[in-house]
């Protein structure tokens, strides 16, 4: 271990040195990228540095007990068992620092929730687990900014995409990416039947122009006439915007913003995350494993999580955890819930590292 420390402190203080480099710090762009990794890397170094110390004090001072006396070697052996007594858990933090991180854990996101199986019903739930969201964001601080939406008449969701920024959001809300499934007494249900329903969520890292070029001669932009539920025209001007990405064939379009300008740049942010995340899949796909994996087709059969009202449960199928209906749906206990898959994370990380 000690020869891959100290390769890591070397690449850490040459970091150190290009930050003061005139032509990084006269390019802002690139100072930043490496003002970033120098920081992503501090934690580890100083573990690096006590950890060599505490190994180079010990060597030390076993050479020193040949010629000591007995005062001296007594002092000596006590500085020994004090320093090898933390060469366990520096070791511990070490391998915990060494598991790489993932490049978007920083990033903002966008969230797109879409109502799945279960007709009007799905759309209310679609909506539940937005208000979900949108509290649970509120209580970390995070801002909410909802980009493109398509009410249902009998309330909640078709669809519904927000952007979510904060510090470290994707390194939280990545494990939200799924189907999510409720079972509950529908309000409209006059026999009181249970009925089983979906809602797909996908968390998507907010690419910007760095991450992807995007050639303006890919797209076809389209603009219309806002509308909203039952659809009555509530603009007479052409604010609407879709904007089509030919070689992919994808599409993204809004309509919530008060003008055209800001409607596109909406459906920029939209499109940037999409095509980021296709590069995404095409990596995960190398290692066996791609988004429709995660997301699957929002049938009853495939799901992340329950939602179980009768019961008054929430069940996490990926980690077995369990937790009350409305503390997960209000967003309250939340927290735990992803708290408990982020630790089940690390802890798989971790032994591939060990």
């Amino acid at each position: 271990m000690r020869d891959k420390l100290l390769k890591i402190i070397q690449a850490y203080e040459e970091l150190e040195k290009r930050l003061m480099d005139p032509a990084v710090v006269s390019d802002p762009k690139e100072y930043a990228r490496l003002a970033k990794e120098h920081a992503g890397q501090t934690e580890l170094v100083t573990k690096a540095r006590e950890y060599l110390g505490a190994l180079d004090d010990i060597e030390a001072a076993k050479e020193m007990l040949h010629e000591a006396d007995a005062d001296e070697k007594a002092m000596l052996q006590e500085d020994i068992a004090a320093n090898e007594a933390k060469l366990p858990a520096l070791e511990e933090d070490i391998k915990f620092l060494l598991i790489p991180a993932d490049p978007n854990d920083d990033k903002d996101t966008i969230v797109e929730i879409r109502a799945g199986v279960g007709g009007d019903e799905a759309a209310i739930f679609a909506g539940d687990l937005f208000k979900m969201y949108e509290r649970f964001c509120e209580h970390r601080g995070w801002k909410v900014e909802v980009l493109s939406s398509s009410p249902s008449e009998a309330g909640g969701f078709k669809t519904i995409e927000f952007k979510v920024s904060g510090d470290k959001v994707y390194s939280v809300l990545k494990f939200e990416s799924g189907v999510h499934r409720v079972q509950r007494v529908p309000k409209t249900e006059s026999q009181g039947r249970i009925q089983t329903s979906t809602a797909t969520v996908a968390v998507l890292p907010e690419a910007d122009e760095i991450d992807i070029q995007i050639d303006p001669g890919d797209l076809r932009i389209d603009t219309y006439c806002a509308s909203g539920p039952g659809g009555q025209c509530v603009n007479t001007t052409y604010s609407a915007v879709r904007i089509t990405h030919l070689p992919t064939n994808t599409v993204v379009q809004s309509q919530d913003q008060r003008s055209q300008i800001q409607n596109r740049e909406v459906c920029m942010q939209m499109l940037r995350a999409r095509l980021y995340e296709m590069e995404l899949e095409k990596q995960q796909a190398e290692q066996g494993a791609d988004r429709l994996s995660q997301i699957g087709h929002g049938s009853r059969a495939e799901k992340i999580r329950t939602y179980n009202q009768p019961q008054d449960r929430v069940t996490d199928h990926r980690i077995g955890f369990n937790g009350t209906y409305n503390g997960v749906l209000l967003g309250d206990t939340l927290p735990s819930v992803i708290e408990a898959l982020a630790a089940a994370e690390r802890a798989e990380k971790l032994s591939q590292v060990a």
